[in-house]
């Protein structure tokens, strides 16, 4: 029999629920299942174009000596015919009136009183003509954002990233054509603009809705080329199509694909490889002999938790949902989750790139200083934030909030050395610090040797990071990760090592609760007998 799972598992400490696939048995009496789980999924934020608005500052005009004030030309440009249409179509941007910022475009154009359009101008009446062409509220809104665009090139204005990929979304919205709406994205590199994950959704789901697979594919195989990765959404498409289309070889791809980019797939996602494992094209793939040492060479060689020698089994799939207990072991078919091993050089690697982008983006000098204290001092079984810790569900900063949690962890380590504490030194030097009782909390830190204070103007968020990865040790903070600084890194590395090393916590009368890393992996597994777990982030 072969089977296919479903299973969620939110904490270590909880049990989860859990979907199972199972394929008729054959060889050993193996079984193919496919168990999706729920942990910790990171929500993707949406790619799409958002409007801009202007942020005004304040400012005296003044002239010395005949030299105009910046304050004074900000003023002036705010005030201008130009920089009041930017204001008021920054204003239908954020509230998606297309009728007012089409309204406010013929104006400028008339004869009585034209004013001239910039880049910024265009790119909004874009924005918003691609807003209404895809959720179809304006039968119009096509028609014009193409003459806006038009209007634009005979201008002379040129294009950027955000005015082509509105022309892609018209593209794909109002003539359904994912050629039209590829040739752009193709335009773009042409021109040496470099392509963003958001310039692709257009062609590729319109792609994927008209179920040509093939059209899916050549833009996957662009994005490769521009170095853009998918994310889930994009991924969870590739799947419905390859699967509708019956490509059971891309459906085998996509899903280890999925595996290597995505830390935990969403129930959409899951029900996608659901109603792949339901179909006969999938009872129809695979094979009824295979090599068991061969299968089992390449999941040690992996790092465990996949073998990546294709379909195993043959037959229909049984596919059920289940839970997880908190060790990862499947309520359903009693297989327990793999702790993904990373290899040790990737560790190595990603340090060393944490380690450049962050000499490019503090003062050079300020962390080499940091990176010899830490060799001086460490290694250390774990790095507190202590600024997110210490500001826990608290406006004011708590020190005796960071020691609770300092403690604990303490308690918790290997070698019970006190953990390193990483603290902008404003707060080390200023502010509570001064009070009697943190102070002797600071004391104990420093004579521990475990507090390192980051220097002015620098983003504490680089040490903590660089210092836990180069450790391999465990990092406590319940900061997502997930903003400018952390997209920056641009790699699959990162979702896993937070899996493995982040500790989160929360706080109760009773003190702190750390919620370790779980004791197993969460992201899509192939098991050696062709069993597939698929974690989800549903608890249903």
């Amino acid at each position: 029999m072969r089977f296919v799972a479903a299973a969620g598992a939110l904490r270590p400490t909880a049990a989860t629920t859990l979907l199972l696939f199972s394929p008729p048995q054959s060889q050993s009496q193996s079984r193919r299942r496919l168990i999706l789980s729920l942990p910790f999924a990171r929500r993707r934020r949406h790619s799409s174009s958002t409007a801009t608005v202007v942020e005004e500052e304040d400012g005296i005009e003044s002239k010395a000596d005949g030299i105009e004030s910046k304050a004074a030309r900000r003023r002036r440009a705010r005030d201008s015919p130009e920089g009041l249409l930017r204001h008021q179509l920054d204003m239908c941007s954020r509230h998606a009136d297309l009728t007012t910022a089409l309204r406010l475009y013929d104006d400028a154009l008339s004869t009585a009183s034209p004013v001239p359009l910039s880049l910024h101008h265009y790119n909004c009446l874009l924005y918003l003509c691609s807003n209404a062409a895809a959720s179809a509220s304006d039968p119009d809104a096509a028609r014009r954002g193409f003459d806006i665009f038009a209007r634009m090139e005979a201008d002379g204005v040129q294009p950027n990233e955000a005015t082509l990929t509105s022309v892609a979304r018209l593209a794909a919205a109002a003539t359904r054509d994912p050629a039209m709406a590829f040739s752009v994205i193709r335009r773009m590199a042409q021109a040496g603009i470099p392509p963003r994950l958001r310039s692709y959704g257009p062609a590729l789901f319109a792609y994927c809705d008209a179920k040509d697979a093939d059209g899916a594919s050549q833009v996957e195989a662009h994005m490769d080329a521009s170095s853009v990765a998918p994310e889930e959404p994009e991924l969870a498409a590739l799947l419905r199509v390859n699967a509708d289309t019956a490509r059971a070889d891309e459906v085998y791809r996509l899903l280890h694909r999925t595996r290597s980019l995505v830390r935990q797939v969403c129930d959409t996602t899951a029900q996608v490889v659901e109603a792949w494992f339901q179909s006969d094209a999938a009872a129809e793939v695979g094979v009824d002999q295979w090599d068991p040492s061969k299968v089992k060479e390449s999941v040690v060689k992996g790092g465990g938790g996949w073998h990546g020698q294709g379909w195993l089994g043959k037959g229909q799939w049984k596919v059920g949902r289940s839970h997880m207990d908190k060790d990862g072991t499947c309520q359903r078919c009693g297989e327990r989750l793999v702790c993904i091993d990373i290899d040790p050089s990737e560790t190595h690697n990603f340090a060393n790139s944490l380690c450049d982008l962050a000499s490019k983006r503090e003062v050079k000098e300020d962390f080499l200083t940091f990176q010899n204290w830490l060799r001086h001092h460490g290694p250390f079984d774990a790095v507190i934030d202590a600024a997110n810790v210490g500001l826990y569900n608290s406006k004011a900063f708590s020190f005796s909030q960071v020691n609770s949690v300092v403690n604990a962890i303490q308690r918790i380590t290997r070698s019970k050395k006190l953990p390193l504490i990483i603290l902008h030194r404003n707060r080390v030097n200023n502010g509570p610090a001064k009070a009697p009782y943190n102070q002797k909390i600071l004391e104990s830190w420093r004579n521990a040797g475990a507090l390192y204070a980051t220097p002015p103007g620098s983003n504490d968020d680089w040490y903590w990071l660089y210092a836990a990865v180069s450790c391999r040790s465990l990092l406590v903070t319940n900061d997502e990760m997930r903003d400018h600084l952390f997209q920056l890194l641009g790699t699959s590395f990162f979702p896993r090592w937070k899996e493995k090393h982040q500790v989160r916590l929360t706080f109760s009368g009773r003190g702190p609760t750390l919620h370790m890393p779980p004791p197993y992996s969460i992201v899509i597994q192939e098991s050696e007998d062709g069993t597939w777990h698929v974690p989800t982030n549903n608890r249903g």
